[in-house]
């Protein structure tokens, strides 16, 4: 995203303006997430799609299209190999942060039918992501790349997964219509009647209104989230924070902060089910579209020669992510027997996530950026 706005728009303002730069960033990412939930609630309860899906198709669809745009571009302009740093770092940043954040907030709620399919799609494409590099490093060395052959694959296949995605709501709707009713049970009912209401009158509006509040909603927290990243990061840099410091935490948590936001409104507005869909859309739409896109614009190298471990993503971040896949597989198992993921299984993924961000600076701070 890094490339939407440029960074000398913040490099040139004064500090007292950078820090009003960030208050503002921030009032308005909460106020986009809070359109977009509330857009995505209501379209889910006005189309009879669970709010699961729909986090996992729409709303993960726009959460990752900017990043897809800034990666083709980046690989038209010869920064090919960003691609798909940016993309695994995401998947792990969407598991280990968002998700394990998520939590162990509140116990999150665990769609038997939408697991036992968009789940293990997810784990697939991790797994066929993994795959494809191992096997192309094994075969070519230090020349190993995803061809723009396996690009087009991977974009077949995200064509397949969206076509599959309204079968499955239109299956999902007719066996169980009550589940894809959006209106808050249980403990939220109890605990947060507002929030009920307010999901009951967003449900009575027009289906292009809902559509259009999601859309303006998205947009505000893509282009808030790159305000508020790039003037902190202005901000740090004049502090004399280190550059490394910065590229582990700031820009790190950059990319997915829009998917943190969405997250974190969805479970104080009472729609859980918008964090997991959305956890488990976007990190399929980072291997089959954000990959697939950026490697038919260009072959995507996988060993970056210039970082201090040239194979630090084979040796670090693919492991680290196959890791984080293999955990969620059992949370699955786990959450399918139970109904819901429980909290404890949030702080094993944070301590990953944390231990990831941790060696990647500890790795990177004795040469260049890896």
């Amino acid at each position: 995203m890094e490339k939407l706005i440029p960074t000398e728009v913040f490099e040139a303002m004064p500090m007292f303006m950078l820090i009003l730069v960030a208050i503002g960033s921030v009032w308005t990412l909460i106020r986009g997430a809070d359109w977009l939930v509330d857009g995505a609630a209501g379209l889910a309860f006005r189309m009879g799609i669970p709010k699961v899906i729909v986090g996992a198709t729409i709303v993960s669809l726009g959460t990752t299209s900017p990043e897809t745009a800034v990666s083709v571009m980046a690989a038209w302009a010869g920064n090919a190999g960003l691609a798909l740093g940016n993309a695994v770092g995401s998947i792990v940043a969407d598991t280990g942060l968002i998700f394990g954040l998520g939590c162990a907030m509140v116990v999150l709620p665990a769609d038997k039918f939408v697991l036992k399919r968009q789940g293990w799609v997810k784990i697939g494409s991790g797994v066929l992501l993994a795959v494809m590099c191992y096997v192309a490093w094994f075969m070519d060395g230090e020349a190993a790349q995803i061809t723009r052959v396996g690009g087009i694959l991977l974009l077949v296949l995200l064509v397949a997964y969206m076509f599959i995605s309204v079968k499955w709501a239109r299956q999902h709707a007719a066996l169980d219509p009550a589940h894809a009713h959006p209106m808050p049970t249980g403990m939220i009912e109890e605990t947060m009647p507002a929030l009920a209401e307010d999901t009951e009158e967003m449900s009575h509006q027009s289906p292009w209104l809902l559509l259009l509040l999601l859309v303006v909603g998205l947009a505000v927290v893509v282009f808030a989230s790159r305000f508020l990243v790039a003037s902190a990061t202005v901000m740090a840099t004049r502090w004399g924070v280190p550059d490394v410091v910065i590229a582990a935490t700031l820009v790190a948590l950059g990319t997915s902060l829009p998917e943190l936001m969405v997250g974190i409104a969805s479970i104080v507005k009472g729609h859980r089910e918008l964090l997991v869909g959305n956890v488990i859309g976007a990190d399929i739409l980072n291997v089959l579209f954000v990959i697939g896109a950026s490697a038919v614009a260009k072959a995507l190298p996988i060993v970056d020669p210039s970082a201090r471990i040239p194979e630090i993503f084979l040796y670090m971040h693919l492991p680290t992510m196959l890791a984080m896949m293999a955990l969620f597989l059992v949370y699955i198992f786990i959450a399918i027997r139970k109904g819901s993921f429980s909290r404890w299984m949030g702080y094993p993924l944070l301590v990953m996530y944390v231990a990831y961000v941790v060696l990647q600076f500890v790795l990177t701070a004795g040469g260049p950026s890896a």
